[in-house]
Parts: C-alpha cells; sequence; structure tokens
C-alpha cells in the first residue's frame, strides 16, 4: 500500500476546556469504571491490507490534520481540560487482529470490538485481516468522554473519506433580537424533555432473560437509501423517521421471534448541537431526546375505521406516528434550542440529564444515524461499506447505528452475546423497510 511519509509532529495546541458533556461522560466513566464508555465504527474494504507498519505510518500522517486527537485529558474531575499529550505514540493507538481463515472472521472482528484500550489512551485502530486475500476492515473505537458520533464521523472523514458527507442540519446564525423568543423555546424544551427524563411508573423494562455476558455482537443490513428517502418524502418526514418506524417494527417481529416482551420501548435520539464554527473533530456537542418507539400501537377506535383505514400494526401507521412526534424537533427553532441548551446548560444539570437518559428505567435502546462520506479509500483499497458502533448501554437491548455511505442506508446493531435471536435483528429491519415501501407503492397507486 503505497504511503505517504508521515508528516511533522503537529503542532501542540492550547489547552481546551473540556465541554459539560464531555464532563458529563467522564464522570460517569470515573462513578461505573467497569461500564464500556466506547463507541466507534467498522470500514470494510476491498483489496490486499496493508502491514500494520503502513497503517500506523499512514495513521500518523493523517494526524496532522487531527491535532485533538494527541491530546489527553488534565486537571482533575473539577476542571478537566484537553491538552496536548506529550508522550503520545501511533503505536499504541494502532492493532491488528489477524484472522485464522475465513472462518475465524467473525472471531477475529469481535476480539476488535471487545479489545481493551492500552492505558491512557483513548482512541484506538484495528486492522482486521486474514479471512480472505483482497478484504479487510478497519476498527476505530474511542472513549465517549473525547468524541460523539458526529466528530467520529469527520474523523473517519478524515482519515479515509472522498466526497462530502450529506449535509447535517445546523441552525442558523442567532440574532440578538431572537434572544427573548430562544430563552422561551429553551425553557420549553428543557421542561418537556426533563420531563421525558423520568422513569415511566409501572414500566417493565424491556430486559432479555439471560445474563450479560459482557461481549458485544454486531449484526448488519443495508437498503439503498434512495428507498428511505422516496418513503419519507411520501408522507413529509424524513429518511430517520422511516428507519424509526422500520426499526419499531422490526422490534415487534423480534419480540414475537424471541420471546421477549416488549410492552413499551424508547429509543435514545443523540442529535448533533454543534455551531457552524465549531472544531468537528473532538468533544462532545450532542443531546439526547428519548423518542417512544410505536412497537404496539393501540388499535383504533371503530368511528375512525373505514374502508382505507390501517390496522394497529401497519407500517405505514407506525410511520406517521414517528413523523407527528419529531416533526417539531426538526424545525428551526427547536434545533436552535436544543444548540443553546448544550452550550449553556450548567455541569451537574447536564450529568444529570444524561444520567437519566442513559439509564434502562427511561430508555431500552440507543439509537443513532449518521451520515459518513460519499465514498473512500486508504491507499489503493476502496471502501466497500461501514458499520457504526453505538455505545451500547448496561441494561438495553442493544445500540442500533444508521450510516448513510455511498448509495446505501447501512443499518448495525451492537448487542451483548447473550442477547436471543439477535442476528435476526437486521433482516427483520430490512424487511420492515421493505413492508413500509409496498404499502407507499399501493396507498400512492391510482384506484
Amino acid at each position: 500500500m503505497p504511503v505517504s511519509e508521515p508528516s511533522a509532529r503537529p503542532v501542540p495546541l492550547p489547552g481546551r476546556r473540556a465541554h459539560a458533556v464531555d464532563r458529563a461522560f467522564l464522570g460517569m466513566e470515573r462513578r461505573h469504571p467497569d461500564v464500556r464508555w466506547d463507541a466507534g465504527g467498522v470500514a470494510y474494504l476491498s483489496g490486499p491490507p496493508p502491514s500494520l507498519a503502513d497503517l500506523r505510518a499512514y495513521v500518523g500522517f493523517r494526524l496532522g490534520g487531527l491535532p485533538l486527537l494527541t491530546s489527553r485529558v488534565e486537571g482533575g474531575a473539577r476542571r478537566p481540560r484537553w491538552l496536548p499529550d506529550p508522550d503520545f505514540t501511533v503505536d499504541r493507538h494502532v492493532h491488528e487482529v489477524v484472522a485464522d481463515g475465513p472462518a475465524r472472521w467473525d472471531t477475529a472482528l469481535h476480539t476488535a470490538l471487545d479489545a481493551p484500550f492500552a492505558p491512557g489512551t483513548y482512541w484506538g485502530v484495528w486492522l482486521i485481516h486474514g479471512h480472505a486475500p483482497d478484504e479487510y476492515a478497519v476498527c476505530y473505537r474511542f472513549h465517549h468522554a473525547c468524541q460523539d458520533g458526529s466528530a467520529a464521523a469527520l474523523t473517519f472523514r478524515a482519515m479515509l473519506g472522498e466526497g462530502e458527507p450529506s449535509a447535517r442540519p445546523v441552525p442558523k446564525k442567532g440574532r440578538l433580537t431572537g434572544l427573548p423568543r430562544r430563552v422561551g423555546t429553551a425553557v420549553g424544551l428543557t421542561t418537556m424533555f426533563l420531563a421525558g427524563s423520568l422513569p415511566v411508573r409501572g414500566h417493565r423494562g424491556a430486559v432479555a432473560p439471560v445474563v450479560p455476558t459482557g461481549e458485544r455482537r454486531l449484526w448488519r443490513g443495508r437498503v439503498p437509501a434512495d428507498a428511505l428517502r422516496r418513503i419519507a418524502a411520501a408522507h413529509g418526514g424524513s429518511a430517520h423517521d422511516v428507519h424509526l418506524a422500520a426499526l419499531a417494527g422490526a422490534l415487534s417481529a423480534w419480540s414475537a421471534r424471541s420471546g421477549v416482551p416488549l410492552p413499551r420501548v424508547r429509543a435514545l435520539l443523540p442529535v448533533d448541537a454543534r455551531r457552524p464554527n465549531e472544531e468537528q473533530t473532538w468533544g462532545n456537542r450532542c443531546f439526547a431526546l428519548p423518542l417512544e418507539l410505536p412497537v404496539r400501537l393501540p388499535a383504533r377506535t371503530a368511528p375512525e375505521r373505514g374502508p382505507g383505514s390501517r390496522g394497529g400494526d401497519s407500517p405505514l401507521r407506525r410511520l406517521e406516528h414517528v413523523i407527528a412526534t419529531t416533526r417539531r424537533l426538526r424545525g428551526e427553532a427547536w434545533r436552535q434550542a436544543i444548540q443553546d441548551l448544550v452550550r449553556y446548560m450548567p455541569d451537574r444539570p447536564t450529568e444529570w440529564y444524561l444520567r437519566r437518559m442513559l439509564s434502562p428505567r427511561v430508555t431500552d435502546v440507543m439509537a443513532t444515524s449518521m451520515p459518513i462520506a460519499d465514498k473512500g479509500s486508504l491507499g489503493d483499497s476502496r471502501v466497500t461499506g461501514v458499520a457504526l458502533l453505538p455505545l451500547l448501554v448496561p441494561g438495553h437491548l442493544f445500540g442500533v447505528g444508521l450510516s448513510y455511505f455511498g448509495e446505501w442506508a447501512e443499518t448495525s446493531f451492537v448487542a451483548d452475546r447473550a442477547l436471543p435471536h439477535g442476528e435476526l435483528l437486521p433482516e427483520l429491519w430490512e424487511q420492515a423497510v421493505s413492508d413500509l415501501e409496498g404499502e407507499v407503492e399501493t396507498s400512492s397507486a391510482p384506484e
């Protein structure tokens, strides 16, 4: 693999104060050192794999454009800051896992998913190969205290990406004349979300009747991204709305297959709240929103039923439910309010809110989505697919990530190995998207 010579060491940056969300994750890590607080992604590539030495040289060269990845946190719990790490070495961050033939690919992949970080490091890259002469994968994982999904996606583009990602919604620059309205909206939003963060009385958590093993598993599925967009356009929603409606349908089918009752499932949705001028490759600027998935919709009353009405488990009814719930959050005012909350909320309320949101008494599934890139490469190798590795919270059923790469919408499910029939989830999600597409075509066909 041809690799450019490593650049000179990045110019040290002045220390920057950790953001309130960073400090919240650092605090949770201190309180729960036994919990895995890492997330990431896997890039699948075609072509002969590089050597470990070449990959280390390549990553070292790319770090010239990502100087914050060479930082470490200092200052203790009260005043943590990200400062240049004088002891940083690429070798402590870049590793390899070799599969002993095609049959050992799955073992090698999950070894990379579960490998501990080197002491004192906040991220790691694992080269996974050996299962085929012309295929390999690169797994990137990071502590959530130093990055969120948006920052990690931009790190991916700096390392492997080509072309522009799908545009992320960014609120316009705020004006002082709109400040009273923004304050009122933020206060209303805070009240609504704090109410949503309270445990639901009588809620029976969607917990599988198994003992967790602590070993993670990754399962993937994908559909053409245009399929999600077509369904969304026909109903005035977004592609992410379609994904969530399909996820609800997949969970309904999975519950029936696995025997795990799902009386109620609430997803936790991370929302990027960066301002246009903020550093994009480091730190957390996300807000967590709870959303109840319509896994079990109540049947409509008799007066609502007519010749064209849809039943309680109709895929389109699920989509309508999701769109009605998320419509306000797609508006400019609500996005600005979320941005204001992330920017100005003090440390203690921020950590309290995140702890509540991550609790399995409040949410059951982490559900994130991210545009990645139009295409990607590493030397002469081409990226053929990607999989997000969302945060897997203890007590949650799983984490699910939807990524947009090239022409595909790729879904990945990360769960404990003990989750019954977890391998069925991607197929059930794909089928739920297909069912939605079929209903859209039927409903729009001329009579």
